[in-house]
């Protein structure tokens, strides 16, 4: 898994894994689902997080497991 926080363009995006993306579909505005061949979900990209998160909470990432 990959998290990229791209402030120049104001973009998140997670990746689940590294298969070949062959289709992507916008299920809210800003908010991007990325598809493998399978048609499972392999990336999210969010666009103009900063209206979305504070961008103190950006610059920390908490990672949890249950």
């Amino acid at each position: 898994m990959r998290l990229k926080v791209d402030e120049g363009n104001d973009v998140l995006y997670f990746r689940l894994d590294e298969t070949a993306i062959v289709d992507s579909e916008e299920i809210k505005p800003g908010v991007i689902l990325d598809y493998n061949q399978k048609g499972d979900v392999v990336g999210v990209e969010i666009l103009h997080v900063r209206e979305r998160v504070s961008p103190l909470l950006l610059k920390t990432l908490q990672f949890e497991t249950v």
